[in-house]
């Protein structure tokens, strides 16, 4: 499978604005099925955490306070990505961030997001449900660190992603994945999955 870079958001809430901000983001870039390269830091957008984010992130004001700035770290990051294509897990959440932290630095996203939620709900769907620690522990992956941690959970999502694709070529016969494939199967009903991977066998 191609390079792909896997993002991971923690934020002040759910949803971006001038007062809901992102709080840290670490990318790992999966090739092969193996992580490769990492990028992780905290970033100061000059937005209070809430103490229940606080609580579930483990990330304090304290903390943000010697953080760098949100500018710098998405120019670093942007840098660091470039034009390799991009997933998450929930990606509508982190697609959002991302959008709109490069905006204000005035970049532009060029690339799709694939979604490992999505994928996995189509995939795996006899998991007790599709969260990224249940998903991790259904399928006997490693759990990479404490939960709501960027980093911790960038790899916890690109392990899960390796093993889809490894399930894709075993249970399905693909010889061949993409990014692009990935995005195609996000989007497919999951009755007719079977149906859409058929075109795709042997290629």
């Amino acid at each position: 499978m191609e390079r792909i870079a896997v993002i991971d958001f923690e934020t002040t809430g759910i949803s971006p604005s001038s007062s809901c901000r992102a709080t840290e983001i670490a990318v790992v870039i999966l090739e092969q099925g193996q992580i490769v390269d990492r990028y992780q830091s905290l970033m100061n957008a000059g937005v209070r955490v809430p103490g229940f984010i606080e609580q579930l992130t483990g990330i304090s004001n304290a903390m943000l306070r010697s953080a760098p700035p949100a500018e710098r770290v998405m120019n670093e990051v942007n840098e660091f990505v470039g034009t390799t294509p991009l997933l998450a897990h929930n990606a509508a959440f982190d697609q959002k961030f991302w959008d709109f932290e490069l905006g204000l630095i005035r970049r532009t996203r060029l690339q799709k997001f694939a979604c490992s939620l999505l994928l996995a709900r189509r995939l795996m769907p006899t998991a007790p449900n599709h969260k990224l620690g249940t998903l991790t522990s259904y399928a006997q992956l490693p759990h990479t660190g404490k939960a709501h941690r960027a980093m911790a959970d960038a790899e916890m999502a690109a392990n899960l992603t390796a093993h889809l694709a490894q399930e894709l070529r075993r249970t399905h016969g693909l010889r061949e994945l993409s990014h692009d494939l990935l995005c195609s199967l996000q989007k497919v009903p999951a009755a007719k999955i079977n149906d859409h991977l058929k075109k795709h066998r042997g290629f």
